[in-house]
């Protein structure tokens, strides 16, 4: 059997990098081997980012809770704690939005969290 070369596979290959890399400055995203570390560092990167997300929008509603609970002169932890007394099983990111968008109703949950005391 004769010997196979790669060379469209790997012309493919080095011009999927290389589209992957459009916009990176210099020999990023001109050279295929500086291309291709720019692309795998970037796609480590994005990798961590998605999870580096949901920490921060965990921390942005603790803190916007945390804030409205200010009001009604309650703290965060002894808030989290009541509700679980209370068996009220929001999670952070529906209290936060009742704390911005119906205060009234977020208002009647710390009540409510106040009561099973």
């Amino acid at each position: 059997m004769p010997r196979v070369k790669g060379g469209p596979r790997a012309h493919a290959k080095h011009k999927k990098i290389l589209k992957l890399a459009k916009g990176y400055r210099g020999t990023r995203s001109k050279l295929f081997k500086r291309a291709n570390e720019a692309v795998l560092r970037a796609g480590e990167h994005a990798f961590a980012g998605r999870k580096q997300r949901r920490r921060d929008l965990r921390r942005l509603w603790i803190t916007r809770i945390s804030a409205a609970l200010t009001n009604n002169k309650l703290n965060y932890s002894r808030f989290v704690a009541g509700l679980k007394k209370a068996n009220i099983s929001l999670n952070r990111k529906m209290l936060s939005e009742l704390a911005i968008a119906d205060p009234k109703a977020f208002e009647e949950v710390v009540n409510k969290v106040n009561s099973t005391k």
